[in-house]
Parts: structure tokens; sequence; C-alpha cells
């Protein structure tokens, strides 16, 4: 039997989980990627949920736990910098399967369980996509055609892919109502906490400390204003955001060497009412993104990956499409909506939602509001288990 070939757009979390799945199932991977090299900005993020149990799967736990970064203890800062709370994470979280890492070191890991003769190519776009009953026809952008029986775009929120073949951004795309930027830079503040939360009206900054001397941020803020920051302005568009914040969030601003180092975004779900035509499926942020609120976004990515390979394993393509969105689909539906009611309350707004929300962070028994975090990230986990079940 004549072995299938898939091409890959897109060298994240996506795209090189599907790689690992489709070469186990006997497929061969041709991966293109726009960067010169592998990403490495983006945000911290938690693995848990099927996105953990997979990992583990695929070999990847020891690596990823040599990469882990622990978060025993969020300290909680209000605008005049009082401290509003302390949540023990451990504590709280129990027996929870869960590892922070960075984006970066996730891509990573799965990047280095890859065989070194995968077809992974740098530096590469697709210019031109040809469909017929039997597959893709992709021209690449060194001038060199690519035959595939599938198509797999892994190219993020903003997916080429999806706009050559499905329509514009505008026709998907959802935004919440608020932006953020990510980096990361050496800790010369000298901090000395884990993980440390700045909060105010409409805006929120987080510090986590890392385990090289470094530390990785996340500046979140509500903004009316949704259009796309060209690169060489997103630093100025941070610090305009972030006019009279607390001085700790303003230092590393401050700090930042360039815009080239600040991963930036508008916080946007994708909404589409199908993942899928003809030979060419959308994986991970191109076809769902759940934003960063949701805690399951990488997880999601890599439960999709190999969704999709187990499906391609035993049907047609076509009906393996059909397989891998029926398996999917409710619980992104579920994560997508959860992402929406949350974000208000990460972000409160106005002036008066902020003091109800740290009223009740102060003055909350602190067992239930443990109780109440450990649930959440264990509702997310559950919702997103339930793409693990094959249909009837």
């Amino acid at each position: 039997m004549q072995t299938k070939t898939a091409l890959i757009v897109g060298a994240g979390v996506g795209g090189m989980a599907a790689a690992w799945w489709l070469l186990k199932k006997g497929w061969h991977p041709l991966v293109v990627e726009k960067a010169p090299e592998l990403r490495t900005d983006g945000y911290m993020l938690g693995l848990s949920g099927p996105g953990y149990t997979i990992a583990g799967e695929m070999g990847l736990m020891p690596a990823l736990r040599a990469r882990h970064r622990p978060i025993h203890e969020n300290v909680y800062f209000g605008r005049d910098g009082r401290e509003l709370w302390r949540a023990k994470y451990q504590e709280l979280l129990g027996h929870q399967d869960w590892i922070t890492l960075s984006r970066t070191d996730l891509v990573e890991v799965l990047h280095d369980a890859l065989p070194d003769d995968l077809d992974l190519r740098f530096g590469t776009t697709v210019t031109g996509i040809e469909e017929d009953e039997a597959g893709v026809t992709a021209t690449l952008s060194d001038g060199s055609n690519c035959r595939a029986d599938l198509l797999i775009a892994a190219d993020g929120m903003h997916s080429t892919i999806r706009r050559m073949a499905f329509g514009e951004d505008s026709d998907f795309i959802r935004p919440l109502g608020y932006r953020f930027a990510a980096f990361q830079m050496q800790d010369d503040l000298a901090l000395g906490h884990d993980f440390l939360s700045f909060a105010e009206p409409g805006r929120m900054t987080e510090i986590y400390s890392l385990s090289d001397g470094r530390l990785a941020t996340l500046y979140a803020w509500k903004t009316d204003d949704q259009s796309r920051v060209p690169a060489t302005s997103r630093r100025d568009c941070l610090r305009a955001a972030y006019t009279g914040a607390h001085e700790t969030a303003l230092h590393y601003i401050d700090a930042l060497p360039s815009d080239d180092a600040l991963f930036f975004d508008n916080l946007e779900l994708v909404e589409m009412p199908s993942w899928s035509t003809g030979r060419i499926v959308l994986l991970g942020d191109a076809a769902h993104c759940l934003t960063l609120i949701s805690g399951q976004g990488a997880g999601m990515a890599i439960t999709s990956a190999k969704v999709l390979a187990d499906e391609l394993s035993k049907n047609t393509v076509e009906d393996a499409l059909t397989g891998h969105e029926q398996r999917l689909r409710p619980a992104i539906i579920q994560l997508q909506e959860r992402s929406r009611k949350i974000a208000p309350l990460f972000i409160p707004s106005t002036p008066r939602a902020f003091a109800i929300r740290n009223f009740v962070m102060r003055h909350a028994p602190k067992r239930l509001l443990g109780w109440y975090l450990a649930r959440s990230i264990r509702t997310e986990a559950l919702s997103a288990a339930a793409a693990l079940e094959p249909t009837a």
C-alpha cells in the first residue's frame, strides 16, 4: 500500500503533534513553517486534561517535567499595591495532573520527539492550492509543488490557509474585547515569588518566575480597538495601555529590549461552521481558537492531532475529517463558551466590577476560593476529555 502524505502548515504545538501522530499511523508528513526557525515567543501555559494524558502516551513526560516551572504560590495585588490573596497552587490542585511551562518549551519538546529526517522546511509558505477528489497540490514559496492526500492547516488564529480555502478572518474571528502581550526577560528586580498578579479595572499583569533567573510576563487589557497593530508599534501600544499602572508592571515594559521579543495579539475566538473542506482540514487555533484564558488551547491542539490521526488510520480521508470534528466539536463549544464567561472575571472592566471581585477575594473563605479554583481547572479538563471518546 502506498504511503499517504500530509502537508502540515505550521510548526507550532498542533503542527508538531500532528506530524508525530501521523508518523505513528504510517503517514508521511511534510511540515512547512513561515518563520526561519522554531518560534521562541509566546506565553506561559498549563497542560492538563487530555493534552497531559496524550503527552504521556507520546513519551514526552520526562522532557516536559524537566522544563516544568512549578508555581507554589500566586501573590495577588490590587491597584493600590495591597496584597489581596495568596493562592497556594500545590495545595489547591491536590493530585490534579498539571504541568506549567512556556509555549516555547512545549514546541521544542514536541520537535525534539520527531525524527531528525522529518521533512521540515522553515522560511516556507503555501502560495497556492489546487484540490481534486484524490488530494491537494500546494504551490510553495520556494517555487516547488507538493502533492498530498491531505493538507492540515495548523498555522494559528490568523491562518493563511483558512483565508485561502474558507474565507476572510472577519467571517470567523470573534473578538472578546481584550488585547494581550507576553515576553520573557531577566528578573532584574529579583521579585522572589513564583507568580505575581497585579490587577486594576480593565487591565491585568501576571509575572512568572522561571528557574534560570528569568521571568515570563503576561499583560492583558480591555480595549474597543480590535485592529491589527503593526509589529513595530506594539511596544508603544502596550506602554500606552498601561499608563499609570503599577510600577512593577511598567518597569518590565520599559526594560523590554525590542518589539521583536514581544508576543502580541487580540483576545479572540475562532468559530467555524466546519473545520474541513474537501482534503483541507484546520487544526488547533486555526479551527477553534479558545484564547489563553481557556486553559486548554495547547492541550486541545495536541488532542486534535491525536484524534485526527486515529480517525485517518481507520477511515477514508473524508470520513476521518467528519469523525474528527464530531468528536471534538462538543468539547470546543463548551470551552469557548467558558472563555466568554470568564473573560470579564479575569479582567473586570469597570471600577464597580473590580471592587466586587476584590471584595470577594478579600473576604470569602480561603477554602471556598481554593475549591472554586481547583473546580474550574478540573472542569476545563473534563470538558476537553470528552473529545477522546470515540463517536458511535
